[in-house]
């Protein structure tokens, strides 16, 4: 599974069963019967934004930060957010330069995403700092929302240093680092390529 942290607005808008999956599920990703156990793609933060009366959902991995953008949403897409998902972010992989190996690492890494309430402050602001760039990006531009590539826009938002808190296990107190999230995400997939290769 992957698990997609999110806030109540986001929550109130998706049908989730108990086990925290959709209720629907996704038919395209019910032939993924592998689990994996500490699946590295799992752990990412959401929300809903609302821009000119079109829902859209802004996605940011916990670790790396690397954004997914999904715009204009339906009440139906949402039932279907597995699939989005997945698309958004293997083509959002490809805007940023992602080889070969690193695709099909991520493409091994896809999973159902399992939802739970939003826990880390941290990516929250990450989360809220992207918004602000992109509705910002959307008014400097005179642009519609739906008129914007949303791969290409994750792409942009992913192209910037964001601060990440870590904690040292002889400290006190949790420190602040900087992650590049393109950097980020394909060094993360190229240890997944690596393990693959080996076995």
């Amino acid at each position: 599974m992957i698990t997609c942290y999110s806030t109540q607005k986001l929550l109130a808008k998706l049908d989730i069963q108990e086990n925290g999956l959709l209720a629907e599920g996704n038919k395209l990703l019910a032939s993924m019967g592998t689990v994996i156990d500490d699946n590295p793609l799992s752990g990412w933060h959401g929300n809903v934004i609302t821009i000119a009366r079109r829902q859209c959902i802004l996605m940011v991995h916990n670790a790396t930060r690397f954004p997914v953008l999904l715009i204009g949403l339906t009440k139906k897409d949402f039932a279907t957010l597995d699939y989005l998902f997945s698309d958004a972010l293997m083509n959002t992989l490809l805007k940023v330069g992602a080889d070969e190996d690193q695709m099909q690492a991520a493409q091994h890494l896809l999973a159902p995403l399992c939802f739970a309430p939003s826990n880390d402050r941290s990516v929250q602001g990450t989360l809220n700092q992207m918004k602000a760039d992109f509705e910002h990006m959307l008014w400097f531009n005179k642009v519609d929302v739906m008129n914007i590539s949303a791969y290409r826009t994750a792409a942009w938002l992913a192209d910037r240093p964001c601060s990440v808190k870590c904690r040292d296990e002889g400290a006190a107190k949790s420190k602040k680092d900087c992650v590049w999230p393109i950097q980020a995400i394909l060094a993360l997939l190229d240890t997944i390529s690596v393990e693959d290769e080996a076995t």
